[in-house]
């Protein structure tokens, strides 16, 4: 007998390949002995939906529309429940969750959590992330109501980090030295433990292999999905 689950709606295509990213963690986490075992999954990867960053950081075109539309789509459809790749659209969280009424997981806030339950000596968490994402202190407000301190890299190294991400949209396998040199920086300010907060950098680290104290917020949404809908984690 096959038991059933809630369907699991992905707002996506921030990037396409993170979305992607996403759904083979799904598939790989959950705990499945045959296919009917898996959750049902609708995925809208909406590369149309316009940067969050320029917009946060430049006043770029609102994202917001899109947003919404890609939500209620997925409602629509038939989702259950939400989750969305893309550390910066969390900016916009609330102004989706109050057009849908269907629970949306927030991945920032699961993160954290993560985080505080699992890396219970770690006091100082470092932020790697795009301008969009610090500057509106999305992790930031996560991560002190957990009663842990942020940190943020220096502009220099800030910019690195942007490089890497901004690298792997284009479709490319940037060099990791740069994005090291900022860990590096967060380690001497006293960051013990680090956030991969774009989905990019979840992409970069299976792309080059780097391992350490890095937390994976695609990881952490994937398995918390993975309860939500029903089932169990690996």
């Amino acid at each position: 007998m096959i038991m059933d689950s809630k369907t699991l709606g992905i707002v996506g295509g921030m990037g396409p390949l993170a979305t992607a990213m996403l759904f083979e963690k799904i598939a790989t986490l959950t705990r499945v002995t045959r296919d009917q075992d898996h959750i049902r999954v609708l995925i809208d990867s909406n590369p149309q939906i316009p940067d969050r960053t320029a917009h946060i950081v430049a006043d770029g075109p609102d994202p917001r529309e899109a947003l919404i539309a890609t939500a209620k789509h997925l409602e629509f459809m038939g989702a259950d429940f939400l989750i969305m790749p893309c550390n910066t659209a969390h900016y916009f969280f609330d102004d989706i969750t109050k057009k849908i009424a269907i629970p949306f997981l927030h991945m920032v806030n699961e993160t954290a959590h993560h985080i505080a339950t699992h890396f219970p000596e770690t006091k100082k968490v470092g932020i790697l992330a795009t301008e969009g994402t610090c500057a509106a202190r999305v992790y930031e407000r996560a991560l002190e109501k957990q009663g842990l301190t942020p940190l943020t890299p220096d502009p220099p190294m800030q910019q690195e980090v942007t490089n890497l991400i901004y690298g792997i949209k284009a479709g490319k396998t940037p060099a990791l030295e740069g994005f090291m040199k900022a860990v590096e920086g967060l380690k001497a300010k006293g960051a013990t433990c680090f956030v991969l907060g774009c989905t990019e950098l979840s992409v970069a680290q299976k792309l080059h292999g780097f391992s350490g104290p890095f937390v994976d917020p695609l990881t952490v949404i994937a398995t918390a999905a993975i309860h939500f809908a029903g089932k169990q984690s690996v």
